[in-house]
């Protein structure tokens, strides 16, 4: 059932997609850009909205029904194209140029999933396993394409229910590593015509912890709501799992946070600051009572779920 409190934590999202829309926007382009943040909750809502007459709830809700028929449509002829293939390692190269051509979505990789489990189910256990191999093929290509290391570290993280293999990946993308390849700067150049030996770039992460924490929070914000795993509970409550064994790994990498006066020196030393190294005194000041000079205790607008006053993420239950 829907609760007042389930009832208000969409009300952003029919801001989103309910009219007045903008110049050149229509319902159909509307659910067309908001499609992936419609989860069985917020579908709930717009249908207790469009029962109580809302008519522009209701359409909405025929514009999501037309868009979800054209993915199923074209999942269902893209996973012909893959599988008219005939030979799993073509099959696997089809996933791999319809991953290059933005085809594979949600629908295709649920297409994916309903074949293997009808074929277990039938006990037809070799197109079974072809079906997983190709859905665990897709979703890496998937992957691949999107935009930055730190979502495809993060989609890898949402899928992996086993904390220890979570765990494992995160040590391998925050871990610094040695650069193959020297860079091409113009000292190193100048370095090698002088007979000397160019300076190696410092050892860098595949993914900077920072830079992974506010990716977190990025999401979080913007499709928080969404109820990807009923077991495993809505994407807010994975997140957050996700981002606390994330500090934990990182804090195991790169040592516990500096003193306040540490972190001062070594500002005064390299006239730089990390924004973990910010973020971690934060949170040992927040464990402590006390407040961070840098934060405002009055920012209290705009709070993202599992993160403090001050945007900082809340960890051990502060």
């Amino acid at each position: 059932d829907l609760t007042p409190e389930i009832r208000m934590s969409y009300e952003d999202m029919c801001k989103n997609v309910l009219p007045p829309y903008k110049a050149g926007e229509t319902v159909a382009t509307v659910v067309f850009n908001h499609y992936d943040q419609f989860d069985a909750q917020f579908i709930k809502v717009l249908n207790e909205r469009a029962q109580n007459g809302d008519a522009d709830s209701q359409a909405v809700l025929g514009a999501l029904a037309e868009e979800q028929q054209k993915r199923v449509n074209a999942a269902t002829m893209a996973l012909k194209e893959v599988l008219a293939q005939g030979e799993p390692m073509r099959m696997e190269g089809s996933i791999v140029k319809l991953a290059k051509e933005g085809r594979i979505d949600e629908p295709f990789l649920l297409l994916l999933e309903a074949n293997a489990e009808q074929a277990k189910a039938a006990g037809a256990t070799g197109p079974a396993e072809l079906m997983t191999r190709l859905r665990k093929r897709a979703m890496q290509e998937k992957d691949k394409q999107s935009a930055t290391r730190e979502i495809k570290l993060l989609r890898q993280l949402l899928r992996e229910s086993n904390s220890s293999e979570r765990e494992k990946l995160l040590t391998d993308a925050f871990t610094p590593k040695e650069a193959l390849i020297v860079p091409g700067t113009a000292a190193n150049a100048a370095k090698a015509i002088d007979g000397e030996a160019p300076e190696q770039e410092k050892p860098m992460p595949e993914v900077p912890p920072p830079d992974f924490i506010n990716c977190c929070k990025a999401v979080l914000l913007n499709f928080g709501n969404l109820n990807i795993d009923e077991e495993r509970g809505d994407l807010a409550t994975q997140i957050k799992l996700i981002a606390s064994e994330a500090e934990v790994v990182a804090t195991r990498i790169y040592g516990q946070g500096m003193t306040a006066k540490e972190q001062q020196d070594r500002a005064w030393k390299e006239q730089t600051t990390s924004i973990f190294d910010l973020e971690t005194l934060e949170i040992e000041a927040e464990r402590r009572g006390e407040v961070a000079p840098w934060a405002n205790p009055d920012a209290n607008d705009d709070l993202i779920p599992g993160f403090g006053p001050d945007g900082k993420m809340q960890i051990g239950g502060t």
